[in-house]
């Protein structure tokens, strides 16, 4: 990987992870819908081709926000309907998600053994 790559992917990434701060500190919206928001706005740019290009220039930078989530979602369900016609359109996405929310659960698990859970107070 080139030195200019990790500078684009931290700066894409950060991009993204800058507009999340911006829509909690300056709407209404609350942080489960700003995630939802990114999810969708992700699936949007996958379908219609737009946010490969920017997964080709930023790798991890433009994959790992959630925004990366919903493009893997519509590319898993473009493909699964390629293959499958309409009951792949709905199986593809999920079948191009397993591994990341399989590693989520399982390390989600592992540090919820390991961590000693605190409450918070008031």
């Amino acid at each position: 990987m080139k030195p200019m790559q990790y500078l684009w992917t931290f700066l894409v990434g950060g991009g993204i992870c800058v507009i999340g701060q911006l829509l909690i500190n300056l709407t209404r919206l609350t942080p489960a819908r700003i995630l939802v928001l990114f999810v969708t706005v992700g699936v949007v740019l996958g379908a219609v081709g737009w946010y490969q290009p920017l997964v080709d220039f930023a790798g991890a930078g433009a994959t790992v926000p959630l925004t990366g989530f919903g493009h893997m979602l519509a590319k898993g369900a473009l493909e699964g309907a390629r293959l499958h016609g309409v009951l792949g359109a709905f199986s593809g996405g999920i079948t191009a998600a397993a591994g990341g929310i399989a590693a989520a659960i399982l390390f989600g698990y592992l540090f919820a053994l390991i961590a000693k859970p605190k409450t918070k107070k008031q």
